[in-house]
């Protein structure tokens, strides 16, 4: 597997010819035990009207999709920012949806893919970008390596894909 990847924010249409093979991360990494709304096993039905949801939002510019994608074309990571925020925080995003392919880790792609989506959100105008992750998973250290500041930990916040209680940590970044 190649260790050159490119980053790039995509519009719905390129988001549209991408979407079987953002199913296909997004089924990998539930999978590999990644909460992030699903459950497991996650139907690639599922996935696919997940991100087809994506898309159309994309299209009405609520959100900016990213995609760190291999010089073959091969989707490696994708994260979301979510622009679309009450009238009175025009300022804030938040990002989710922070998904590496599990035979990609370790290869920089979501650190690669946290500096992009500063770039967007530095764009847009948005200068306080907020999200949350699994307490002790491994976006806690990425997060922390990337600048992100802890805020705390709900106990019991969502299920692992297995169905075991997670606690999920908030984290806050100002740009």
């Amino acid at each position: 597997m190649s260790n050159t990847f490119s980053v790039c924010c995509v519009n719905a249409d390129d988001a549209q010819a991408q979407v079987e093979a953002l199913a296909e991360i997004l089924i990998d990494c539930v999978a590999h035990g990644a909460s992030v709304s699903f459950m497991h096993p996650l139907a690639k039905d599922k996935a696919i009207a997940f991100w087809r949801d994506v898309v159309d939002a994309v299209a009405r510019g609520e959100r900016s999709l990213l995609l760190a994608q291999q010089a073959d074309g091969r989707l490696l990571g994708t994260v979301q920012l979510i622009l679309h925020q009450p009238e009175n925080q025009p300022h804030r995003a938040d990002v989710a949806k922070m998904l590496v392919r599990s035979d990609a880790r370790r290869r920089g792609v979501g650190q690669r893919l946290l500096q992009a989506v500063d770039a967007v959100a530095l764009q847009a105008a948005k200068t306080v970008l907020v999200l949350d992750t699994v307490t002790g998973g491994a976006g806690d250290h990425l997060y922390t390596q990337c600048g992100w500041q802890r805020v705390g930990d709900v106990p019991n916040y969502a299920l692992m894909p297995d169905g075991a209680f997670c606690s999920t940590t908030y984290f806050y970044k100002h740009l």
